[in-house]
């Protein structure tokens, strides 16, 4: 089964893992989304993931607070192969009051939108978490 965007698909799937109260959710292998659940990771919004390069899987363990909440209440894909948004570093958006943050690719790799405002670099924003 080939995905037209694989990037969605790994939000559909972090999306529907929380919304079932799975401990984690397994995806296809894709640099990327490495890059992706790095900043995730960073940020504070998952647990880990591990690297499977034999059966080329990504499983991500899911973050959850209090009450089994998840650390993720919200997130969106903003780019997309049919429509692609970027922005300068002066125009990155906060999310819900600086509570939450965006995942961005610059020149300089896949980044949190709080570090490519402290870098002064723009790109493309790939998607929101809060």
């Amino acid at each position: 089964m080939t995905v037209s965007d694989p990037i969605a698909d790994l939000i559909v799937r972090i999306k529907n893992g929380i919304a079932a109260e799975h401990k984690y959710v397994d995806c296809p292998l894709s640099k990327q989304k490495v890059a992706i659940l790095s900043v995730l990771k960073e940020l504070g919004f998952i647990n880990d993931f591990i690297i499977n390069e034999e059966l080329k899987l990504l499983r991500v363990y899911l973050r959850y607070g209090m009450n089994r909440h998840s650390r993720i209440s919200t997130l969106r894909r903003l780019s997309s192969p049919g429509r692609r948004l970027y922005v300068t570093a002066e125009t990155i958006p906060y999310v819900k009051n600086r509570k939450g943050d965006i995942v961005i690719s610059t020149s300089q790799g896949v980044i949190s939108g709080s570090e490519a405002r402290k870098r002064g670099i723009g790109g493309e924003i790939i998607c929101s978490v809060s």
